[in-house]
């Protein structure tokens, strides 16, 4: 016999941990019960983690950690944002011309995100994920899916069944649950690879994040806890498989030379990292039964940060919908229910998604013309405190319709 629930969700990674708790954790007011489906044991993950990516987790993703009891074991593996420059990343390191800056390193009210790795963010969530109303079923994948019209059901690769009123999918970019469903995707791939690697320097870095437009695409060096940062490498496809095959040593020193000497000297801890980069989001955010959230609903270029933030969006605005429909007696997988979490979070992502598109055509080419032009409105920008301001609260996760969640209220 099938077991039944309120909601599966299909992927125990960062978004679908977020979502389960949002809708069935310790602090929900009228908490669901939810099962988290996953073929790959997420424990293992954390304890066997060669995973160097690190994310920017926004003053709002931080207010939504925070009510939802997170944030106290998250936080000691945070490192606060204090200053973020933006440069001209041609030429040497040394002579690379801000064009914009926010904040001060010696101002902590200045602070609008913080560095975590992506490692601890999986534990911290993990250490929340508990029964009674959450359940984890690891091991074995979903082999069939049928999403109504009546409850949704799904039977992993054992043979176990379960059914429910909603699914949701966190299943990632190649999400099966988004395919079976039938939702199109709308978007391209670039000739680019995000190079991702963690390393540690002399020097303290004082919380600054430094943001590099070169020719080949953006170079991110991000502050994570202690003398360590992490960098998004982002280079032309074949360049950055000639980086990769480099031994660790001549890769050390390639990196040391895009870094620049105001760290001191660095050692690269573990083996860099590629990702090919994309920019795609499904033409509908929802199907019968069926809501995507995360990477499942929208991949974008990483040249902001903004990816996993995007996917708490995600989890805090179908959280609130479903939680609505719930406490007035509604069909919480309804089609009323879905097409409300879909206007709501549509929009928002794939206008995020173009300006960083934009962002990235524009700054990732050699055209002189372009440049001068580029350079100076970034300059113009940073002697416009207002301009600077917005830019800072759009950085912050602070505009637009935001879920209460986000806003550190519990639902």
């Amino acid at each position: 016999m099938a077991r039944r629930f309120d909601v599966i969700i299909v992927g125990a990674a960062l978004n679908g941990l977020v979502a389960a708790l949002a809708l069935g954790g310790a602090r929900a007011r009228r908490p669901l019960s939810v099962a988290v489906i996953d073929a790959v044991d997420p424990y293992q993950k954390v304890l066997n983690s060669h995973d160097a990516r690190a994310s920017a987790i926004t003053a709002s993703s931080k207010r939504m950690f925070e009510a939802l009891g997170l944030w106290e074991g998250i936080s000691p593996h945070a490192q606060d944002m204090r200053e973020i420059i933006v440069t001209d990343g041609n030429g040497s390191p040394e002579n690379r011309p801000t064009l914009l800056q926010f904040g001060n390193q010696h101002n902590a009210r200045n602070v609008t995100a913080c560095m975590v790795e992506n490692s601890r963010l999986l534990e911290g969530l993990l250490a929340g994920t508990k029964p009674p109303n959450i359940e984890l079923v690891i091991g074995h994948g979903v082999a069939e899916q049928s999403f109504g019209p009546g409850l949704a059901k799904l039977t992993l690769v054992n043979g176990e069944q379960f059914s429910c009123s909603l699914i949701i999918a966190a299943d990632g970019a190649k999400s099966a649950m988004r395919s079976a469903a039938n939702i199109e995707l709308v978007g391209w791939t670039y000739d680019q690879m995000g190079l991702v690697v963690s390393f540690v320097h002399d020097a303290p870095h004082g919380g600054r994040a430094e943001e590099h437009f070169t020719p080949s695409g953006p170079f991110a060096i991000l502050p994570l806890a202690g003398n360590r940062s992490s960098i998004v490498w982002t280079k032309r496809t074949e360049e950055a498989r000639r980086l990769l095959a480099l031994s660790p040593a001549d890769f050390a020193v390639e990196l040391q030379a895009q870094v620049g000497s105001h760290l001191g000297k660095i050692a690269v801890i573990g083996c860099p990292q590629a990702y090919p980069l994309s920019m795609f989001f499904a033409r509908q955010f929802h199907g019968p039964r069926l809501a995507l959230i995360g990477d499942a609903a929208h991949v974008i270029h990483p040249l902001a940060g903004l990816g996993l933030n995007l996917g708490l969006r995600d989890a805090a605005a179908l959280a609130e919908c479903v939680g609505d429909a719930y406490t007035l007696g509604q069909d919480i997988g309804g089609q009323d229910v879905l097409e409300r979490y879909t206007a709501w979070r549509r929009f928002d992502t794939v206008a995020t998604a173009a300006s960083l598109d934009g962002i990235n055509r524009l700054f990732s080419n050699d055209n002189s013309f372009l440049r001068i032009a580029r350079d100076a409105a970034l300059r113009t920008t940073n002697q416009i405190a207002g301009l600077k301001q917005a830019f800072a609260r759009e950085a912050a996760g602070q505009t637009g319709d935001l879920p209460k969640l986000l806003r550190g209220e519990n639902i």
